[in-house]
């Protein structure tokens, strides 16, 4: 059993479901923690079918989305947290990311995952990116005896964006989620308030099970997941 701990930052409440649920359900799977933050519920930016509801409110949007999410979180074996720092556009002030940098620090994750730097879809995306990225660093600090708590640095992977040749995204790392792609369906299923994703996010892990069949020439492959690594990851052996 894995005692890896995992830590998966969105913008949004939803963008962990469609790009890295598999990912998280393979890692519970494994006997490993995950924990999911989204930096705002998406509830005014990508909330679509919610708003078309007479007399909705922002309020009754935010817990709606925090319902959704924490049901598709516990469906790949995660916790789910938010910071509901608002959304369209998403700002992280120094606050919010001191916030974010002790939660790292007291999970101590072994790998987190977030969204690539670039996405010009999407203005809250990039914001999420340079958060977490500034949150991870000072949590770990210079790698020399620091003047205030710390963890050990982590792995650090993007996941894939919606439309990845305009962001720029170039998948390093494919996850074989095909062992747990209905509890991925499951968590898709759970975000009533983008339904209409989840038929590309089916077909895109087809996709990407092919990909990682012909990398891998494992037959047995059907869906995958696929991300970036942003640093090396240092091995015993090759």
């Amino acid at each position: 059993m894995s005692n890896r701990r995992m830590m998966v930052v969105g913008a949004h409440s939803a963008d962990f479901v469609w790009r890295a649920a598999g990912a998280v359900a393979c890692h519970t799977a494994a006997g490993g923690e995950a924990l999911v933050v989204a930096l705002s519920y998406g509830e005014r930016g990508e909330s679509g079918k919610l708003w078309e509801q007479p007399g909705q409110t922002e309020e009754n949007v935010k817990r709606l989305r925090h319902a959704e999410a924490e049901k598709a979180a516990a469906a790949v074996g995660a916790r789910f947290e938010a910071l509901d720092l608002g959304d369209y556009p998403l700002t992280v002030g120094p606050e919010a990311v001191d916030r974010l940098a002790e939660m790292m620090r007291d999970f101590a994750p072994h790998v987190v995952l977030t969204h690539p730097e670039k996405d010009p879809f999407n203005p809250d995306h990039p914001a999420a990116h340079a958060a977490v990225a500034q949150a991870r660093l000072l949590t770990s600090g210079a790698g020399v005896a620091s003047g205030f708590r710390t963890a050990p640095p982590s792995e650090f992977l993007v996941f894939e964006p919606h439309q990845p040749e305009l962001c720029g995204f170039v998948p390093t790392v494919y996850v074989d989620i095909t062992p747990v792609f209905e509890q991925k369906v499951e968590a898709m299923s759970a975000m009533a308030a983008q339904q209409y994703l989840q038929d590309y996010y089916r077909q895109r892990a087809d996709q990407r099970g092919n990909h990682a069949r012909k990398v891998t020439g494992d037959a047995g492959i059907r869906q995958a997941e696929a991300f970036h690594r942003l640093l090396p990851n240092a091995v015993a052996s090759l």
